[in-house]
């Protein structure tokens, strides 16, 4: 007998495989969401849930996040990413601006990581994160992000692509941590107020989306159990 996932695969509807939050997962959930594609999620919580899924074979890697779509099982984030993104034309319109989506996408993941660890940092680490974060965006990345955007509405090809897509997500976590984040960036208030618009983005910020809040302590302690046996 099939299970649900398998159900929904078979219906044509994507399934996502992770944990019950953001983490490497989230963005793929932003650009699926940015292209209207309506998906299922798949949560593990427990070590025999995980340990069945490792045991199934279906990770090229023993990781997750794990995309079921179009009869595939896509494993490593970037992968993930790269398919949507070609898919749902969000990857421009030819390799050179591909190649220039690359680089900003990669810029949005940089700054995102320091985000992302911050959650299994020890306490006395996390004050020096928060500040880093601040630092890394005002001193590298977001000058270089509000240049692109000079009397631009979007980074590359002026039409939206996966790289606005993340700087948008990469905006709005920083702003979790220092509201006042956009304070000296014009160019990026302006970009944040238009593509907050956007129809699918717009429904996906809404309440009872698949968006997930900032980690807990929960999702801390079920990643560190299943991933690092701790």
């Amino acid at each position: 007998m099939k299970d649900g996932a398998e159900l929904l695969i078979m219906a044509g509807k994507p399934v996502l495989h992770y944990f019950c939050g953001r983490g490497r997962a989230e963005a793929i959930r932003w650009l699926l969401a940015t292209a209207g594609v309506e998906f299922e999620e798949k949560f593990y919580r427990t070590k025999e849930e995980y340990n069945k899924l490792l045991a199934s074979g279906d990770l090229m890697f023993g990781q997750i996040p794990m995309l079921e779509i179009d009869g595939l099982k896509l494993v490593q984030t970037k992968a993930i990413l790269n398919y949507i993104a070609g898919k749902y034309n969000l990857f421009g319109s030819d390799l050179k601006e591909r190649a220039y989506i690359d680089m900003y996408v990669d810029g949005a993941t940089d700054l995102m990581t320091l985000i992302l660890s911050y959650f299994f940092l020890s306490d006395c680490d996390k004050e020096n994160q928060i500040k880093l974060m601040k630092e890394k965006a005002h001193k590298r990345y977001f000058p270089v992000y509000s240049k692109a955007l000079e009397g631009k509405e979007f980074l590359v090809g002026n039409k939206l692509s996966c790289a606005d897509v993340f700087l948008l997500d990469t905006i709005l976590s920083l702003e979790e941590f220092h509201p006042d984040i956009l304070q000296d960036f014009p160019n990026l208030q302006a970009f944040k107020k238009r593509t907050c618009e956007i129809p699918n983005i717009k429904k996906f910020l809404q309440p009872g989306s698949n968006k997930k809040p900032m980690a807990d302590a929960t999702y801390v302690n079920t990643v560190k159990e299943l991933v690092f046996g701790k």
